[in-house]
């Protein structure tokens, strides 16, 4: 399955990270609030968040006031697959592609999974593979692994920071699409050239939700406690979230 260049341009610069992170942390925020959180100038987050949407990894949603001009608009993670086409389209293809190789393979996937959770897990791989990550699913164990983030060091003042947005976007991709699968945890670098994450089947649809009840955890990356002490007594810096 080959990878869209839209999404990886995405997540492939820090800026657009750290833009990101602020849209899942405040969901509803306005371009003129966003500029103020990362320190940037409004037109470089205008382009930027356009990538980001165009990626499918947002949606805009416009604020009518009642007055003159142009209407402003929020940004929120994308959570059903209406609020974005390329989300949508994404949900389509991966369907439609889950669909076929179970076809080709009946014995591939688990029996006791209906066919909404199937299309959970097969637009989740699709997610990841556009994201560069390399996935291994193992639909038994409902586990998959990831080559480590292609631009995970661009954070370099906080790499945990990549992991907590990607754990959020695999939580927002399955809740995109009716089924029962959701995140329990995140394992980064669990290997020295691997990542791990860890889903579970609830008794219910996770759809439209941020995750399954509870949450999930992003395991601590190794060199955490290395900057733990290091960070402690640092100003904090504008573009930093």
């Amino acid at each position: 399955m080959s990878r869209r260049v839209e999404e990886f341009r995405g997540l492939a610069q820090a800026s657009r990270v750290r833009l990101l992170a602020e849209v899942q942390r405040t969901p509803g925020l306005l371009l003129r609030e966003l500029a103020e959180r990362p320190g940037l100038h409004e037109n470089n987050v205008r382009d930027h968040l356009i990538v980001l949407e165009d990626g499918g990894l947002i949606a805009r949603r416009t604020v009518h006031t009642g007055t003159r001009g142009r209407p402003p608009a929020t940004y929120h993670p994308v959570t059903a697959p209406g609020t974005n086409r390329e989300a949508e389209r994404r949900i389509e293809r991966a369907a439609q592609h889950g669909d076929l190789l179970r076809r080709i393979e009946p014995a591939m996937g688990r029996e006791d999974l209906d066919p909404d959770t199937l299309h959970q897990l097969d637009t989740l791989y699709e997610h990841l593979d556009d994201a560069g990550l390399q996935p291994d699913l193992d639909d038994v164990n409902l586990q998959i692994e990831l080559v480590p983030c292609p631009y995970y060091d661009l954070i370099d003042r906080d790499p945990s920071l990549v992991c907590r947005v990607h754990s959020q976007l695999i939580r927002d991709v399955l809740a995109q699409v009716p089924g029962r699968v959701g995140l329990t945890l995140l394992e980064p670098f669990r290997t020295q050239d691997r990542c791990r994450v860890h889903l579970e089947v609830s008794t219910r649809s996770v759809s439209g939700e941020r995750g399954l009840p509870g949450g999930a955890r992003v395991a601590q990356h190794p060199g955490d406690d290395e900057r733990t002490g290091a960070d402690e007594h640092e100003q904090p810096q504008p573009e930093r979230v």
